[in-house]
């Protein structure tokens, strides 16, 4: 499979060609949904088990007489009232959320996921993306460019996913709303569909290749 492949300029330059193994493979609703709820579920934090007042350290003893001292009446420093005492009506057993999912479902459904992003035309490949310093502003207006000069380009959130972790453009990306960038080594079903648009340079397909089709 051809597709694309544009200067940072937004000018079509010339085509390349797609693995299939990787860009062309037929979608599976339910696999594809089977590892969104993994990895969202993997997202979620812990929550933590609270102690009540009857199982925090501390003396069950009185504090102090219950008249004559001056001082509100207490009857144990677990009390919820007290610094350290129980807590009341915290979360009970500590919940785990995480689960797990081979990683050959994960790779087939992230293949699934490639494949479709190419056939909606959600895929923009680049000869290269470079920027000189870690400015906002200009990449800003290199996405503004783009989304003038390519047809398949238009408003919709944006995925960067880049072959290394290159610092001037993780840092630029990250005041800009509805863009974000992601190693390709890193890159995960949900990540790329909580975005409309995949956009990387053509060094990523090499990646990706050499990092799940091992």
């Amino acid at each position: 499979m051809k597709v694309s492949v544009y200067s940072q300029k937004g000018e079509k330059i010339s085509e390349t060609l797609l693995p299939k193994e990787i860009f062309d493979v037929k979608l599976s609703p339910d696999l594809v949904h089977q590892v969104v709820t993994v990895q969202a579920a993997n997202r979620r934090q812990t929550l933590a088990h609270t102690k009540d007042r009857g199982e925090v350290s501390g003396g069950g003893r009185k504090p102090w007489r219950q008249k004559g001292t001056g001082r509100a009446r207490h009857g144990s420093i677990r009390s919820p009232l007290w610094k350290g005492g129980g807590v009341t009506f915290g979360p009970r057993k500590e919940k785990v959320f995480k689960k797990k999912i081979n990683k050959k479902m994960k790779r087939e459904a992230l293949f699934m996921v490639l494949s479709a992003k190419v056939k909606s035309n959600l895929l923009i490949i680049f000869d290269e993306i470079n920027l000189e310093t870690p400015k906002t502003k200009s990449l800003a207006e290199i996405i503004k460019n783009w989304k003038l000069k390519i047809k398949d380009l238009k408003e919709g959130s944006i995925l960067m996913a880049l072959p290394k972790a290159e610092k001037n453009l993780i840092v630029a990306a990250r005041n800009i709303p509805k863009i974000n960038t992601v190693e390709a080594r890193n890159l995960n079903v949900l990540d790329l569909l909580s975005f409309k648009y995949l956009i990387m340079p053509k060094e990523t397909i090499k990646t990706i290749k050499e990092t799940f089709l091992k």
